[in-house]
Order: structure tokens, then sequence, then C-alpha cells
């Protein structure tokens, strides 16, 4: 029985054999389960909205099971704390613990948009950035994970208002 990747996303360290235009090394792609138990597959990015990735067709068919062996496997996007302080060149800090946005370019390396809060906000929310931090791998894979809750747009059913 073959091994896949669970589903999620990786940075490529290989070109996917016979598909190295539409997959090459250093690309971030989202592993993913077909829903009629047939092959995983391989997508590209398809558009960045909210520093959030959105995939599209095509996706590929994934059988190069040595291929998939190359894959490094990377957090989720989402909301994380700083296990530190980060100290920029230019000047400046993030303190430990600030919350962060984590996102990705479409070559699979992590950027953090660090949380805001603007004062002249009416509501009661925090902003993050269009513009982050690239960050390294070592850093990536020591961010601490942030349960924040998702809410959609419209009000639940049975919500009740206080």
């Amino acid at each position: 029985m073959m091994k896949m990747p669970d589903p999620g996303l990786y940075r490529t360290t290989r070109p996917y054999p016979g598909r190295e235009p539409e997959i090459p090394a250093g690309a971030l792609v989202y592993v993913g389960t077909a829903s009629n138990g047939g092959l995983p597959f391989v997508v590209r990015p398809s558009q960045n909205r909210h520093n959030r990735w959105h995939w599209a067709e095509p996706t590929i068919p994934m059988r190069a099971v040595n291929w998939a062996e190359t894959l490094m496997r990377l957090p989720a996007e989402g909301f994380y704390t700083l296990p530190e302080d980060l100290q920029f060149e230019a000047g400046g800090r993030w303190l430990r613990n600030a919350l962060v946005q984590l996102g990705y370019n479409s070559e699979g390396r992590g950027i953090i948009f660090v949380a805001e809060q603007h004062e002249d906000e009416e509501r009661n929310v925090l902003v993050f950035g269009e513009r982050g931090r690239m960050i390294d791998d070592g850093l990536l894979h020591r961010l601490v994970w942030a349960p924040i809750l998702p809410v959609g747009s419209r009000k639940q059913e049975g919500a009740v208002e206080a």
C-alpha cells in the first residue's frame, strides 16, 4: 500500500515529474483527498485574500509516491502567537506572545502579519495588515497556535443576543 501525505499545505522540494512547469521545486501546494475516494491530488494556489490562499482547478492526481515523500509539511494558515521577541534590523520589534496571522508566499515561505488595534475603529476588532514579515523555517515551526473562533457574516439561527 502506498503512503501518501496527509491533506494540508506543503512546500515542494522537487518538481512534480512530468508536470514540472505547473508544479516546480520551491512552490506552495495543497494536498487534498478526492471526495469520491480516488487518488489524493495536488494543487497550486489560485488567489490570496486576507493573507490566506484559495485553491481552484485544475488539480493534479498524485501518482508519484516518491515525489510525495519529498514534500515539506507546513503549518496551517491562521493565527498564532510569537514564541519570542522579534527584533528588526531597521528598528522596532514585535513582542513575545504577540498575536500574528500566518500566511505564505507562492514559494511556500512563511509570512507573519501582526495584529493591530486601531484606536479610531468603532468596532472592537483587530486588524492584520496586507504587508507582513517573511520568517525562516525555524521560527515558522515554533509559532504557537492561537485558537480564534471563526464567525460567518450571517447571524446563526437560534443565536441569542445579549
